[in-house]
């Protein structure tokens, strides 16, 4: 039997493991079944924390700077870059474990180097420098008419972004089967749709749906606000630099840093471990 814990982040769920010295390798099919939400305990991801010394591939590529990686996988079992939500669960895991001081916590990622700090009602990640790709690719999704554009953008992972009319068109989709874009993306694409919901005491507000690639639609996706905001905030012209991002888990905030590797954003919200056990299935 293997201990593990469960953890949300506005209810982007995820198990996770501790496994320090990297002696836990599961396959994707052992992650699909940890991530069933019918036979198994049911996630949107696993996270497993690892010594990033246990890991040298790794530990090579980030240069040594972060003593913990956080290793993630879809819950189809395929490997993720990054997980925005899941980095603040991370965070509160390590916490718990009393295994790193989280006031200033560095996390190793496949993403790269990435910071996160404790704040009131939980965690704030800076995500790295954000870049918005070209191109308009063409959306199609259950529930739309036509074909959207979109916009390309990259927080680490790949996402494309579509602007919606209202609210209506907004909880008018069918996300069950993944969006299609054309032209196709590599590997995948997490697709985020979103209705603008304006610009009030220098913050934007939109709402957002997404489907995420290797884990179907999810009520929240933490790199996902951040391609919402960064999208919604280009076509705005390019400010503010504060956003409000209402998913159907509940809320994060992300906010844009000016730095010399470009703007970077920090992603806000909650983040809490709901239960702990045993499973079999490792």
């Amino acid at each position: 039997m293997v201990a593990f814990a469960k953890g949300q982040g506005t209810g982007n769920d995820f198990v996770l493991l501790v496994d320090p010295a990297g002696e836990v390798s599961p396959t994707p099919e052992q992650v699909a079944a940890l991530c069933d939400r019918r036979f198994g305990i049911g996630a949107d991801g696993l996270i497993v924390a690892t010594r990033t010394a246990a890991m040298p591939e790794h530990e090579r590529a980030l240069g040594g700077g972060a003593e913990w990686f956080m290793d993630y996988r879809n819950a189809d079992g395929s490997i993720a870059e990054m997980c925005g939500n899941g980095i603040r669960v991370f965070a509160r895991l390590l916490e718990e474990e009393g295994l790193a001081d989280v006031r200033e916590l560095v996390v190793g990622t496949r993403a790269g180097i990435r910071h996160v700090r404790a704040v009131d009602g939980g965690f704030s990640a800076d995500l790295g420098a954000v870049r918005l790709g070209p191109g308009e690719p063409l959306v199609r999704a259950g529930g739309l008419a036509v074909a959207r554009p979109g916009q390309h953008v990259d927080v680490g992972n790949p996402h494309v972004v579509v602007a919606l009319a209202d609210d209506d068109e907004l909880a008018a989709l069918d996300l069950h089967a993944a969006p299609e874009v054309e032209p196709p993306v590599v590997g995948g694409v997490n697709v985020e749709l979103v209705v603008p919901q304006g610009i009030a005491g220098g913050e934007g507000s939109i709402r957002m749906r997404v489907h995420e690639r290797g884990s179907g639609e999810t009520l929240s996706c933490g790199t996902g606000a951040v391609a919402a905001a960064f999208a919604t905030r280009h076509w705005a012209g390019g400010a503010p630099d504060r956003w409000r991002v209402e998913v159907p888990g509940g809320v994060v905030h992300v906010d844009v840093e000016q730095r010399t590797d470009g703007e970077h954003a920090w992603l806000t919200g909650p983040a809490e471990i709901v239960f702990r056990g045993q499973t079999a299935i490792l």
